[in-house]
């Protein structure tokens, strides 16, 4: 689904029935479309291993993980966005024919060598404009590095950093933790 005319922008509607049909999936900023590139297996293997672990510790309680082909769409000031995040948590009731969700309570993002500016950006600040959102974790899967932004009861973001794989991740917005050992599982840091 490339944009023939680049002054084109696509609408969401035609960017939603782009996405049904295409064997690769794209991301949307205001009517432009981005393909995204695969990752590398340790991207693969720590949002795996921080899905499963979600899914696990989360069976029987209210809120769901969805996995990376759950896409997230955000209301900015100027323009709607659709993001597809590595994993997600929604805690809310799902309508289960719906190609998107607007309601993340936790969102996570594994870095990559060609997103990281991106996802630790651009991403970032998108995501935190999201009411929904109470946890934003940001996962570097060549190394012990987890960022975590945590809504305040006041409205702001408050950082937190992980380093160290006994560490777990206490998630009670979601009534569950995510140990860093369990992420980290089966990858060969660098």
């Amino acid at each position: 689904m490339a944009l023939e005319n680049k002054s084109e922008l696509v609408s969401i509607d035609d960017y939603l029935e782009g996405e049904l049909v295409s064997e690769v999936k794209h991301e949307y900023l205001g009517g432009v479309i981005h393909a995204m590139a695969g990752g590398k297996m340790r991207h693969h293997k720590a949002a795996g291993n921080a899905y499963s672990s979600l899914h696990h510790s989360l069976k029987g309680k209210p809120c769901q993980p969805f996995n990376s082909d759950t896409k997230t769409r955000i209301h900015l000031p100027n323009q709607v966005r659709f993001y597809y995040p590595d994993v997600q948590v929604i805690c809310d009731p799902v309508d289960e024919d719906s190609l998107f969700t607007d309601i993340p309570t936790v969102v996570i993002e594994v870095l990559s060598d060609s997103t990281s500016r991106t996802d630790r950006g651009e991403k970032r600040d998108a995501y935190l404009l999201v009411p929904s959102l109470k946890v934003l974790i940001i996962i570097d899967p060549s190394k012990i590095c987890v960022d975590v932004d945590r809504r305040a009861p006041h409205g702001a973001f408050i950082p937190e950093h992980y380093n160290l794989m006994e560490e777990v991740i206490h998630l009670p917005e979601i009534e569950t933790s995510l140990p860093v050992a369990d992420i980290y599982e089966g990858i060969t840091l660098v």
